[in-house]
């Protein structure tokens, strides 16, 4: 599976004046700022490794901008060859039939040897069918993850949790000390999605959707995710959990700020974190509750995927193969994780970021990779539903509300499970 090439010096562009006999393939995302500009880096180094491919990057805006534009272009005949899928949109582009080429049977097709065991174990399931075959190749990979304010931890006297017995335990000297206790950055991906992997219960039926989109039903109704929402609303009551909307950087600022002691974020935020707080701050696993038997497990990723578009000519789609095999090469793996804060896919480049003493100089960026090496569980593997942005969407209104009480943790739940099984049964419909 892992091919190493040998870096000869750097594009000047990413076009087909690189090289006039190239062939030339498009890959669309949806990164911008730093991470976009990193795509552009990866983008000329693959150029100036070889000269059959020319491989220009395309921002095309958000994730969900990014999938709507791959969609319609897809439908319309003008598609990429690669396009950027966010967790969230990987049910949509994998049930567009005849939109992708799986990115084992492209692999294998071109001539490499797909090995599944080479990618760490968190990594594995999310972008795979239900046997196991990858359709997407996994790309800026996460796993939700908590930050620790290191001088509020020490002024209160406590520990980082393991868990959120402990959390609860730590909460009022952390309040005592002057900080908000917690604060997180996405209920639906932290909170509810993780919740499910981290404490090891089933997420939706049909195998969290994995084996049919027919009668597939979310089960958020479940106790355990019900007491951890009402743990949350009597923690915010008490001034021991802050919420401030679905934004995501409104909740990491009061982190950043040194106003809070514990954030609940990414592994791949470490990157811009580094620059952005005030104080100094290690990180450890998502937390888990010690009471719920079989909790504990790994985390599943967050981020997106790489999708090879169908459509294309066997050159483009051998280009395509190509990229993919230097993209999980253990040097250009350590790269990028170490440019972004995005964690190592494979096994062979985490060692290599080992080797190479970059966890020694900062044991932060480790986190996420070790978090998604934990021993699995059943439902610690992912989900793939349907219209699921537009269920998180659901999910975000909901969670407000609970928090502006209007509304009960059971109602805003019982809300979510009716409003998204509404839209998993219509995904049902026009999947194919």
């Amino acid at each position: 599976m892992i091919r190493k090439f040998t870096m000869t010096g750097l594009a000047l562009v990413f076009s087909a004046t690189s090289s006039f006999a190239a062939t030339n393939i498009t890959w669309w995302h949806g990164m911008a700022g730093r991470n976009g500009e990193v795509i552009n880096e990866v983008a000329t180094k693959f150029n100036a490794s070889q000269t059959a491919c020319a491989l220009t990057p395309v921002s095309k805006g958000t994730y969900e901008e990014a999938l709507a534009s791959g969609i319609a272009a897809f439908r319309s005949g003008e598609q990429p060859n690669i396009l950027q899928v966010f967790d969230a949109g990987a049910a949509t582009i994998i049930n567009a039939k005849g939109a992708v080429i799986p990115a084992e049977d492209l692999i294998n097709k071109a001539g490499y040897t797909f090995d599944r065991d080479a990618f760490i174990d968190g990594v594995r399931y999310f972008y795979a069918d239900s046997e196991g075959k990858f359709v997407g190749m996994p790309f800026n990979s996460s796993a939700p993850i908590m930050y620790i304010n290191n001088e509020a931890l020490k002024k209160a006297g406590v520990e980082a949790p393991k868990t959120w017995e402990e959390f609860e335990a730590a909460a009022p000297k952390l309040k005592a000390a002057g900080f908000i206790p917690l604060v997180q950055s996405q209920l639906t991906w932290q909170f509810t999605e993780n919740f499910f992997s981290r404490n090891n219960i089933q997420f939706a039926s049909n195998n969290n959707g994995y084996d049919s989109v027919v009668d597939t039903q979310l089960k958020v109704t479940d106790p355990n995710l019900i007491m951890m929402f009402d743990k949350l609303k009597a923690w915010a009551d008490e001034g021991y959990f802050a919420y401030y909307g679905a934004g995501w950087n409104d909740n990491q600022k009061m982190f950043e700020e040194n106003k809070a002691a514990l954030w609940i974020g990414s592994s791949g935020s470490f990157g811009g974190l580094q620059k952005t707080a005030q104080m100094p701050f290690s990180a450890t696993f998502l937390p888990y509750w010690g009471s719920i038997k079989g909790a504990g497990t790994s985390s599943f990723i967050g981020g997106a995927a790489l999708f090879a578009m169908s459509g294309k000519s066997d050159e483009e789609n051998k280009c395509v193969a190509d990229f993919f095999q230097f993209l999980t090469s253990p040097e250009i793996q350590v790269f990028y994780h170490k440019a972004t804060g995005y964690v190592a896919i494979t096994k062979a480049a985490y060692e290599l970021a080992k080797k190479e003493g970059y966890y020694n100089e900062k044991p932060a960026a480790e986190v996420g990779i070790k978090q998604l090496m934990l021993p699995a569980g059943e439902w610690s593997k992912g989900y793939r539903l349907g219209f699921y942005p537009q269920i998180r969407e659901i999910m975000e209104r909901e969670y407000g509300r609970i928090f502006a009480n209007e509304v009960s943790v059971k109602d805003a739940f019982d809300t979510i499970e009716k409003e998204g099984n509404e839209l998993l049964a219509r995904f049902a419909k026009t999947a194919g």
